[in-house]
């Protein structure tokens, strides 16, 4: 069976160019609008820090590098304080466009995403496939840069990474610019002295790494010790409040007096990462279609014979959505391993947890180069998706997206909670990318969407922003401003026009 790379991504390429036409670039006439003059209404905006992970960062195309970092909201939002007594806001810069990141010799980090005309491709690997001198990564995480940044945002951060001594030792990224090797991320972002803050993204690692995992991890609800928490895992919702009412505090009740804007945590459904690549993408033909539904008949039979046989007592129910059946089409949906399945093993070993995906389950970007791929490269019939199923990495199960759900719904009504106690601002990006991911947001001349490659929002790793993205992320955040704090950011026209911003950057650039 040919090798299904790049699944459902080869026709975007078509659009790809829709997203930087010419049209993007040309300068129109508009009528022109009286504007009031830009007030700062009861905020003080002269030292501006930003506290969050990847997205307050600019992370970008899978990778941290200096033309993103450069167009990261919290750099394109401090171009517009500056207008009323913003100071200058310093990012710790990557010393390149690679996306690399080193600790000593060794690389932590890979290259940057590109778009080669079928999907995202490493640009080290964009680069030597067609013969082109590859950059090395020359930003080193054994340098450190100091502390004295106002973007404080380091990806990869959970919650309780905030608070954790050390956490430089654990995250290349912050090591870059931790005042010390005991430092904690909340600390050196108390020491800028912040008149105004934002406090972004903060709860959504606490779910992503289990999903982008495939929901290999743990549910820790109900487990405060974060210390015995695996990389995968979902953070305690209790715990997650405890981190966040703290620093919210700290934040707000320094000399400065300091206010703010915090992002709420969006569902992982809306990101094109869990969206992308179809339950049922394989196409066969009848010859084929005979051979596998021949070979499966044996598990198929040997499942019905359970129904109702002690121990497990299996229900029907459950048996026919084990049933694995093909038939000569497109649209065949993969086989995949559900473990909260039965465990009908104790019968005969090899009836494993397996079943045919449904539109119910999410399959992640990764697998669009795995599914169709041989297990055994010399048995044409180790087909992965089809005579062997995916494994849990590839695959968030219903009941895995639950978790990840009652999780992300218990962050964001502590974030509320939390908002109302501090008199904060709240920007709804959980809103923001649902209705990116449905009917798509209005913004400027354009309709983003979640789409990847094509809707404009979402990069090419299908979880960080475009700059195009940022820039509509910093005018929500305008708008949530203007609405708590009596600024006019809006009506005064200084926020952003996407036409203004591209959606993805050249593989030349060095």
């Amino acid at each position: 069976m040919k090798h299904l790379k790049y699944i459902c991504l080869a026709a975007l390429a078509i659009g790809f160019s829709s997203c930087n036409d010419e049209e993007d670039f040309i300068e129109k006439e508009e009528a022109q609008v009286e504007r009031p003059a830009l007030n700062s209404g009861s905020v003080d905006f002269s030292n501006y820090v930003a506290v969050g992970a990847s997205f307050t960062s600019g992370y970008t195309d899978g990778a941290l590098f200096k033309a993103g970092q450069e167009k990261s909201f919290p750099k394109l939002m401090s171009e517009k304080f500056t207008l009323i007594g913003g100071g200058t806001f310093s990012q710790p810069l990557m010393d390149d466009n690679t996306g690399g990141l080193l600790v000593g010799t060794t690389p932590v980090a890979a290259y940057r995403l590109v778009f080669n005309g079928e999907g995202p491709q490493r640009l080290n690997e964009f680069l030597t496939d067609n013969s082109l001198p590859v950059p090395p990564i020359t930003t080193n995480a054994a340098v450190n840069l100091m502390s004295s940044f106002n973007n404080v945002g380091v990806p990869g951060l959970k919650s309780f990474h905030l608070t954790f001594p050390g956490y430089a030792s654990a995250n290349p990224y912050y090591a870059r610019f931790a005042s010390s090797g005991g430092a904690t991320v909340l600390g050196d972002a108390l020491n800028q002295g912040a008149t105004f803050f934002t406090f972004s993204e903060i709860g959504g690692n606490d779910v992503l790494a289990y999903a982008t995992s495939g929901g290999v991890g743990v549910d820790r609800t109900g487990d405060l010790n974060a210390a015995g928490y695996g990389f995968n895992d979902i953070s305690d919702p209790t715990l997650f409040k405890s981190v966040i009412d703290g620093a919210l505090n700290a934040l707000t009740s320094g000399g400065t007096g300091a206010k703010g804007i915090v992002a709420n945590v969006p569902y992982v459904s809306s990101l094109p990462y869990f969206t992308t690549v179809p339950h049922n993408p394989v196409p066969l033909d009848a010859a084929t279609v005979t051979q596998l539904n021949s070979n499966y008949a044996t598990y198929n039979n040997a499942v019905q014979s359970l129904v109702g046989v002690a121990p497990v007592n299996l229900t029907q129910e459950e048996a026919d959505r084990r049933k694995i059946e093909f038939s000569a089409g497109a649209s065949n949906s993969v086989v995949i391993i559900d473990e909260d399945l039965s465990d009908l093993t104790i019968y005969n070993p090899m009836l494993i947890n397996m079943r045919q995906a449904t539109a119910s389950d999410l399959v992640v970007l990764p697998a669009s180069s795995f599914i169709g791929s041989l297990a055994n490269p010399s048995d044409p019939t180790t087909v992965n998706g089809v005579a062997i199923p995916l494994a849990d990495q590839w695959i968030l199960t219903p009941e895995e997206q639950l978790a990840i759900k009652n999780a992300t719904d218990a962050y964001n009504m502590h974030i509320q909670d939390a908002v109302n106690t501090f008199g904060l601002a709240l920007v709804d990006f959980k809103g923001i990318l649902e209705q990116a991911s449905t009917t798509g947001i209005s913004s400027g001349e354009y309709i983003l969407t979640t789409d990847l490659v094509t809707g404009g929002l979402v990069s090419l790793d299908g979880i960080h922003l475009t700059t195009r993205g940022y820039a509509v992320l910093a005018n929500e955040m305008f708008k949530a401003i203007d609405a708590t704090y009596g600024t006019n950011f809006e009506a005064s026209g200084n926020i952003f026009d996407p036409a203004d911003f591209n959606t993805n950057y050249s593989p030349t650039l060095q």
